[in-house]
């Protein structure tokens, strides 16, 4: 960045400025589960996380978030914990007053309903009525001095922006500048900021889009990086490092998390690994993939030593050339129904020999549907243990029994013709 971004206090924590990066994950218990939720952050900020995010999807978890802290602070844990917001403003009121920090979607936080087009003037109401129901959140942020993320994923941006901007990088950063804009209205700067994806070039293009235009607003908040739904084992971690890597190297970006579907204490060493590319004793590993991946999304690069395995993932993890199967998969959270770690072993196991594939395989439909991407198949929970079937975004089959829904994908990839025997 041009300028160094703003500080933004959360909890005893300060994200941006010339401080550190800030490691920080988030834990996939009920959140009105307190002995789970609290036996899972202690064992994260035992491996060293900074910052935990929770769930608070309705207004009971909002309001059991307040025996959470108070139980962690029983035990002498005094991590700052971020409330994870989508669809209830009402909740995002309740949680503002014990997290310390509210992350919010603008994608779904206030206009989510659909239109087949949009007017100038449906522009402004909806962003006029976007500015009347962040007031009362703003006046209760700043009573309790609590921060706000503006959280964008690409595959939950509003029908309005993807009709001005398209399903586009563009599109994310547009939906970002929106919301500051707001908040700076109304005199709010207590902010960070992120645009996530779980493709690493959109997740790379939309940062770095931001940035330049908040500093032509001379805007300069702290930026939050992650390549949402990486997967697991060595291609989530892979990833993760050509996304988030190459930012930080040019200075973009206070605060990251590793998005895996295994459980959430794992995320923890492979962020510290990338965060030492911004200290004088880098990850040797991780700054050569970061240095590949940098070489290749700013086109110096047009392409790696394909007998050298390393090269080879970083192609695959660009969406360049694909040498094996693609599996998306969301890191599971409170909202998520179904054990997805499991999900994705089994479509793995059944699956991973269709080296010409992308399957994404989801936790819940809140931003499943939209962060699939360009997959061919999805497999996706609907709660109860049951799964929705996708052929690219179109459903197939819905609640469909856990048991037997990885025959019913094997199904419809040979109805297609796609299937080939290991």
């Amino acid at each position: 960045m041009k300028k160094t971004s703003i500080e933004v206090k959360v909890g005893d924590l300060i994200i941006g400025g010339n401080n550190p990066v800030v490691i920080q994950s988030m834990t996939n218990t009920d959140t009105c589960d307190t002995t789970a939720t609290v036996a899972q952050i202690q064992r994260l900020v035992q491996q060293g996380c900074q910052l935990v995010r929770l769930t608070a999807a309705d207004i009971e978890q909002a309001e059991n978030l307040y025996n959470i802290k108070n139980e962690l602070q029983r035990l002498g844990c005094n991590v700052p914990l971020v409330a994870d917001i989508h669809f209830s403003p009402k909740a995002a009121l309740i949680s503002a007053s014990v997290a310390d920090k509210i992350r919010i979607n603008p994608g779904n936080y206030v206009d989510r309903k659909w239109k087949p087009s949009f007017t100038e003037s449906d522009y402004e109401d909806i962003l006029n009525k976007a500015k009347e129901n962040l007031l009362p959140l703003v006046d209760t942020c700043r009573k309790h001095n609590t921060a706000i993320r503006i959280g964008v994923n690409h595959g939950s941006l509003s029908e309005r922006i993807l009709f001005k901007y398209g399903n586009t990088p563009k599109a994310m950063a547009e939906s970002a500048m929106e919301y500051l804009r707001l908040f700076n209205q109304m005199d709010f700067h207590n902010i960070v900021v992120s645009l996530k994806a779980s493709q690493v070039r959109t997740m790379y293009q939309a940062n770095k889009l931001l940035v330049d235009m908040m500093q032509k607003e001379d805007m300069y908040y702290p930026l939050h990086l992650g390549v949402t739904e990486a997967g697991d084992e060595l291609q989530g971690r892979i990833k993760s490092i050509c996304g988030i890597a190459p930012l930080l190297m040019q200075h973009i970006g206070s605060t990251i998390r590793v998005s895996l579907t295994e459980e959430p204490e794992n995320e923890i060493p492979v962020a510290k690994s990338i965060a030492s590319v911004c200290t004088d004793c880098p990850d040797k590993e991780v700054l050569y993939i970061a240095e590949k991946a940098y070489g290749l999304l700013e086109n110096k690069i047009s392409t790696l030593d394909k007998t050298n395995p390393s090269d080879k993932d970083i192609l695959q993890a660009l969406d360049i050339e694909r040498y094996k199967a693609e599996f998306i998969a969301c890191p599971s959270c409170g909202r998520t129904k179904y054990n997805i770690q499991e999900a994705l072993s089994q479509v793995k196991q059944a699956c991973s020999h269709l080296k010409s594939l992308k399957i994404a395989v989801m936790g819940c439909i809140v931003n499943g549907p939209g962060e699939m991407a360009d997959a061919d198949y999805g497999y996706i929970g609907a709660g109860d243990d049951t799964v929705n079937l996708y052929r690219g975004k179109t459903p197939v089959y819905t609640h469909v029994k856990q048991e037997d829904a990885v025959n019913k994908l094997i199904e419809i990839i040979k109805a297609d013709g796609k299937w080939q025997e290991a």
